[in-house]
């Protein structure tokens, strides 16, 4: 896409993929002048420029795995949280899910934003009574529930009444990671490198535990720990960092307490 905005011409990029990161960044380079058809598409055909020269102010949308994480946040904190500017459309399958447990929330109506393209709604979640569902929580392609979003049904289910099967069948040895969270007082049971039994609802309890290597497990377990009681301390947090951008902080911007050190 950035090679073909700045080859004076078109071009034809074919099985793109159509997701809200490739999005966003046609968006930006519309912005910049560059015309592109196709947004949302697999077939993007780009009339590239020159030259870029002009400057210009540019806000994405919110990033639905890291919304799909604050909703996670305020189920297990039984928090009321309003996370605004969310691309609707990559997160309809777990909501969808998420009110069959019994989650209450609103959406706004879509409003669109860059020149029509993206459908965005403001959501708010309050606390809820949540039971497991009936079916596996497991990923599926688009408009299924997104792969990086299945961990975070972890600590969902281990807030919800009953019992969850989680079924993480993209990445090897990822579901191993979500066990961690019987440390905090959940009831989470391996059948098998891909799949765990959870058993809510939760009362979570403080730790101190090793960050896993796992991008998706190791945030859920800094979520956990937000709804136990106590201090909590995760340690070598470096894959969270690479992962989310100054993640500690927007957590406390809604309510969290959250200090972040350095052993010497």
């Amino acid at each position: 896409l950035l090679a073909a905005a700045r080859h004076d011409g078109v071009s034809v990029i074919r099985n793109a993929s159509p997701n809200y990161m490739v999005q966003d960044l046609c968006f930006f380079l519309e912005k910049l002048g560059v015309r592109i058809e196709g947004i949302g598409t697999t077939t993007l055909t780009v009339h590239g420029v020159p030259q870029i020269t002009c400057d210009v102010d540019y806000t994405p949308a919110e990033d639905p795995v890291e919304a799909m994480s604050l909703l996670a946040a305020a189920v297990v904190t039984s928090s009321e949280l309003t996370v605004r500017r969310v691309p609707i459309e990559f997160l309809e399958i777990e909501l969808a899910v998420l009110e069959g447990m019994g989650l209450d929330y609103d959406r706004t109506p879509e409003y669109r934003a860059h020149n029509g393209h993206t459908r965005l709604v403001d959501l708010t979640v309050r606390p809820s009574k949540l039971t497991a569902p009936i079916d596996t929580i497991h990923p599926m392609p688009f408009p299924g529930i997104n792969i990086d979003n299945v961990p975070f049904f972890a600590a969902i289910a281990a807030a919800a009444h009953g019992t969850t099967m989680i079924h993480d069948w993209v990445y090897d040895n990822r579901a191993i990671y979500l066990t961690e969270l019987t440390r905090l007082g959940a009831d989470v049971k391996l059948l098998d490198p891909h799949r765990v039994l959870v058993q809510g609802p939760t009362r979570w309890r403080a730790a101190e535990m090793m960050c896993p290597p796992a991008l998706r497990p190791a945030v859920v377990i800094l979520l956990a720990m937000l709804a136990a009681k106590g201090t909590s301390v995760l340690r070598n947090v470096y894959v969270i960092n690479r992962g989310y951008e100054d993640l500690a902080e927007r957590l406390n911007s809604i309510g969290a307490q959250i200090e972040t050190f350095r052993d010497i």
